[in-house]
């Protein structure tokens, strides 16, 4: 259960979680407390790849878990994602053959549909463009009590 898996045991963290498991467009957490981000590292374990988009080899480190299916949480957004997502936002996936793939960056990849994707913000009320507000799911993880 997502309890037994570190995500608090009140209503509003449960709905979030149930949010997060269910949502068909990529999720921010606005988690400032970093609360949901701690159960997402329990329940994906070891199928998790963190990155920041400060990092230096982060879009190589996608690209393979796109690839591969695996999931990949990307830390301390800001108020701006870096153009190169956008194809990974619009789950922009086409076909060759019995293949999927996905442009990122220059390079075409192939995709699995087991990849998942998840933002995480420390900011408290971030402010996103419409084009990426409307591509994800933002859920409010900040505890109220």
């Amino acid at each position: 259960t997502m309890i037994s898996e570190g995500l608090p045991s009140d209503r509003i963290s449960l709905e979030n979680g149930a949010i997060v498991n269910n949502c068909l467009r990529w999720p921010i957490l606005i988690d400032p407390q970093m609360q949901g981000i701690k159960w997402l590292k329990k329940k994906e374990k070891d199928n998790l790849d963190i990155i920041q988009l400060s990092q230096k080899h982060w879009l190589k480190t996608l690209g393979n878990a796109i690839t591969n299916g695996r999931s990949v949480l990307i830390e301390n957004i800001g108020n701006d994602l870096d153009p190169t997502l956008s194809t990974v936002l619009s789950r922009s996936v086409f076909r060759r053959g019995n293949v999927m793939y996905l442009r990122l960056g220059e390079e075409e990849i192939e995709y699995n549909p087991d990849f998942k994707l998840y933002f995480q913000t420390k900011l408290s009320n971030p402010h996103y463009k419409p084009e990426i507000a409307s591509q994800c799911t933002i859920i409010n993880f900040i505890a109220t009590e």
